[in-house]
């Protein structure tokens, strides 16, 4: 409204029409949000810098004297870097996953993934569709719980158009989910008589964001952590053949009218095919370990940066008024992905 009414004004006076802003000051914003996130992640170990990211971004969105700027001329650059730096991230993503790493977790372990993933996936898309969430949130809300966080939203919701208030509202309850179970389910490590390598396989079959499984899993050890971690890498490679799932569906669904760009959805996007190729270059063992470790630094920055965008998008009176049928959907979802996972590792170890 306020930019609208400054528009009639510089009609009425004669003025020249101010240019949209550019994507630079939105980018600079972001880039001091993950310097920030970095800071808080230092100072408190046990908090990812991703779900720091998120949170500064709600934050700032919600400031005084910083919502203005962060909704008016840094908007344009945090949209780029929730979609762009978003796409760049979950490519280098696959730099974390070798196809060695999969078969040695056993055909078992394989198979208990794959069934986890999809109960969670279709449970809590069902049931977000029942409770009547709106657009695109069940599946996005779906897709994070299952796969892996925020990162999976951001990569659904680019071939599925969503709206960047149904993306900014599934990474804010996946974010906060994933932070509970930082704090509870190494409660639960012994009362479930779980042994540290069955509670690593536990967290990374149930915990949503790669980091998160890190904070979680190292509470057991180091057993437990090696084993999370090769867990949710499982997990994070079923991430390809979902988006082209996904894909495929919205060319389906545009099969009629095409919108008026003229453009369909690709059956697989580009960035999915980076990620695919970045698992076969991690396998082949061409990319020495400092630059796999430069690599990963890369892709947790770019990461928070996206991460840090999406979550400006929030708006947190819009999210309250549909807060009880989301956090309902959030809550049973956990349910579902911490049961099913638990039963899955007790039959496979």
């Amino acid at each position: 409204m306020a930019l609208l009414t400054e528009r009639l004004a510089e009609r009425r006076t004669g003025a020249p029409p101010r240019s949209a802003p550019g994507p630079l000051p939105g980018l600079a914003t972001a880039a001091a949000g993950v310097a920030a996130a970095w800071a808080v992640h230092l100072l408190v170990p046990a908090v990812p810098m991703l779900t720091a990211a998120v949170v500064l971004g709600i934050a700032a969105a919600h400031a005084p004297g910083v919502r203005t700027w962060v909704r008016g001329a840094a908007r344009p650059g945090l949209t780029l870097a929730g979609k762009r730096l978003m796409r760049i991230g979950v490519v280098l993503l696959g730099l974390k996953l070798g196809l060695d790493d999969v078969l040695g977790l056993g055909w078992a372990t394989v198979a208990m993934v794959i069934a986890v993933v999809a109960a969670t996936f279709a449970g809590t898309l069902w049931l977000g569709r029942r409770l009547g969430l709106r657009g695109d949130q069940p599946l996005l809300i779906a897709t994070g719980y299952s796969i892996c966080g925020a990162s999976a939203i951001g990569a659904v919701s680019e071939v599925s158009g969503s709206d960047e208030e149904d993306v900014a509202t599934s990474v804010a309850l996946v974010t906060l989910c994933g932070t509970l179970a930082i704090a509870v389910l190494p409660l639960l490590h012994h009362p479930l008589g779980l042994d540290d390598a069955q509670f690593g396989r536990w967290v990374g079959a149930g915990v949503h964001d790669v980091g998160q499984v890190v904070a979680t899993a190292q509470t057991a050890g180091p057993v437990a952590l090696t084993d999370a971690v090769l867990v949710k890498l499982m997990r994070v490679a079923l991430l390809a053949p979902l988006v082209a799932a996904v894909a495929v569906s919205v060319r389906k669904r545009r099969r009629g009218p095409v919108k008026a760009s003229g453009k369909r959805p690709p059956l697989v996007p580009l960035f999915v095919l980076g990620f695919l190729a970045m698992v076969v270059v991690r396998t082949t063992g061409w990319v020495p370990a400092a630059g796999l470790d430069l690599a990963a630094h890369a892709q947790e920055l770019l990461l928070a940066a996206a991460l840090f965008g999406l979550g400006s998008a929030v708006h947190l009176p819009s999210l309250v008024r549909t807060g009880g049928r989301v956090a309902a959907l959030g809550l049973c979802s956990w349910v579902v992905i911490a049961g099913a996972s638990y039963g899955g590792v007790l039959l496979t170890t």
